[in-house]
């Protein structure tokens, strides 16, 4: 359910993990008041101070009555005129909550095996209980959330912002979008689905907001910006080779363990991402001010087809590849310093029937061994390809098995780009 990438930051490590489910302690759906707590607490010491043949009352003698302090009025409020903007943002964003929080749930998950590094929620032991979050999706009572969030339940238990609870089952998973549709057979009254924005709109430095569970608190709300687009994550691995997922949105909207597979909004209300991963400090579990959303163009596409089939076909073409950039360029003699290197061509797959072109030499680069010599894609279907990242989000996100596309190929010995035509194919 959840996994660390390590990577450089000021001030240490950061680990890339899975915002995903928290654990739970208490009884199934319920949480130990912490006040209550406090107050037992409290009791049991006075208890036992009282208890103690030392402990004896002391006496003090009245003390004199003090002069009264002149009065002092209290501090006049802002001016309206210079707190209006922020009021109308306020009002803006209690709006927003009013709106789409009831479609907005807290999922409760019995059974999977959650992984050693799974962060801990303080406080609470270990379980196999986890917790996350998620959205409706239509009037079907479809609800989106996280394939890590729900992989491996034996039990799923919806809970919505008005306490009403409901069992759900498992529609459809998705590990390479790490995405999933759960559904419930009846709705609260007055509940709607949240509507799917266009993430292709989404710009650096617009406003996101999250909704979600995160440690159990059903339905909070973070507000932050769009901090990045075009991130890419660490996806499944297969036998042959460990996929990524392409066109992620980073923001800095506050996201911690629970609220995975809840809603990250624009603020029209619409849904600009499903977020599923956050940045923590090595050896820690807390926010570092990077979040992850899986973003709604690949929504808009999977979505469907999980509730239609159970799964979705993400197009394959069959390489390993490797980042073209300057140093790479200098180092191998390269012709450009920009592209994506093909490294190797599994057999029998669309790059292989297409004539694609593996390393024939291997190198040593930054310490690790690596195949060179095989052709360099520099434009899918025409577009510039500046690396693997834009090359896998190009594909995910334009097209789908079946499609046959354009790609521009450097050759060694060669200056002209060649074009060659490749058939994709599913995933295997």
């Amino acid at each position: 359910m959840r996994r660390r990438l390590a990577t450089s930051a000021v001030g240490g490590l950061l680990t890339l993990t899975l915002a995903g489910c928290s654990l739970g302690g208490a009884p199934f759906g319920q949480r130990q008041d912490p006040t209550v707590e406090a107050i037992q607490t409290q009791v049991a010491a006075m208890a036992q101070a009282q208890a103690r043949p030392e402990a004896t009352a002391t006496v003090r003698p009245p003390r004199p009555t003090d002069a009264p302090l002149p009065t002092i009025p209290p501090q006049p409020t802002i001016d309206p005129a210079l707190s209006s903007a922020l009021v109308d943002q306020e009002r803006l964003l209690v709006e927003l909550y009013r709106r789409a929080s009831p479609a907005v749930v807290s999922i409760e998950v019995i059974g999977g095996n959650l992984p050693d590094d799974h962060p801990q929620v303080p406080g609470l032991p270990d379980s196999l209980r986890g917790q996350g979050s998620g959205f409706l999706y239509d009037d079907q009572g479809h609800i989106v959330t996280n394939n890590h969030v729900v992989e491996g339940a034996t039990q799923l238990q919806v809970r919505w912002s008005d306490g009403t609870t409901a069992l759900a089952e498992l529609i459809g998973t998705d590990p390479d979008s790490d995405l999933a549709v759960i559904k419930v057979r009846q709705l609260p009254s007055g509940v709607a689905p949240l509507p799917l924005g266009e993430s292709r709109e989404v710009e650096v430095g617009q406003t996101a907001v999250a909704i979600g569970s995160p440690f159990g608190e059903q339905n909070t709300l973070t507000v932050g910006v769009v901090s990045g687009l075009g991130r890419t994550l660490r996806g499944p691995t297969r036998q042959f080779g460990t996929f990524s997922i392409p066109n992620i949105i980073q923001t800095d909207a506050a996201i911690n363990p629970g609220n995975s597979g809840g809603p990250l909004l624009s603020v029209r209300g619409e849904v600009i991402g499903v977020n599923t991963a956050i940045a923590v400090s090595q050896g820690g579990d807390s926010f570092e001010g990077v979040g992850y959303a899986v973003p709604a163009s690949t929504v808009r596409k999977v979505v469907p087809a999980l509730i239609r089939d159970g799964s979705y076909r993400h197009p394959w073409m069959g390489i390993s590849m490797f980042s073209v950039d300057a140093l790479l360029a200098e180092r191998l003699g390269l012709p450009v310093q920009r592209g994506v290197l093909v490294t190797d061509v599994r057999p029998e797959s669309p790059a292989a029937d297409a004539g694609l072109r593996a390393g024939n030499r291997e190198e040593q680069v930054n310490g690790f061994p690596l195949r060179v010599g095989g052709d360099i894609i520099v434009a899918i279907n025409g577009t510039p390809v500046a690396d693997g990242d834009q090359l896998i989000g190009l594909l995910d996100l334009n097209h789908e098995p079946g499609d046959t596309i354009t790609l521009s190929v450097l050759r060694a010995g060669e200056t002209t780009p060649t074009d060659v035509q490749l058939l994709l194919e599913a995933r295997p």
